[in-house]
């Protein structure tokens, strides 16, 4: 059951990868933001799955995050679950390596019916169709 106050964490290793200068987001070979946010996103979607209901998922709709310090080797994410509204998860994510925080802020995902949010993406893409065959 979701219940505020659940905590999830994940570990990511930095590889040249998940790098600023592969990642197109700065010149350093450190980790970069967009791969931090990516998997601080991961790290809150794994840990809510295991307490929806078959046929459920989540999605991202809102990130604000500070990326504090640039982290040269593996980073640990530990997400808590802060606020449930509905089908609205609010999310305090917090990033560190073995040296500090790296990384701080708050992520918000909403409880989807998989069959009902990709019903409306295909009929988003029936029109986009419709309009680029015009």
């Amino acid at each position: 059951m979701l219940q505020v106050g659940l905590k999830g964490k994940k570990t990511v290793v930095v590889t040249t990868e998940n790098t600023a200068e592969r990642m197109l987001s700065g010149l350093l070979p450190v980790y970069a933001t967009p791969s931090l946010i990516a998997f601080m996103e991961y790290t809150c979607s794994e840990t809510v799955r295991p307490f929806l209901d078959a046929g459920m998922s989540t999605v991202g709709t809102l990130v604000n995050i500070k990326h504090t310090s640039a982290s040269p080797v593996g980073s640990t994410i530990t997400c808590e679950l802060a606020q449930i509204d509905g089908r609205k998860l609010i999310f305090n994510v917090i990033a560190h390596d073995d040296f500090g925080p790296v990384g701080e802020g708050v992520h918000e995902r909403f409880v989807i019916n998989n069959d009902k949010f990709m019903s409306k993406v295909a009929e988003k893409q029936a029109a986009l169709q419709m309009h680029s065959a015009e």
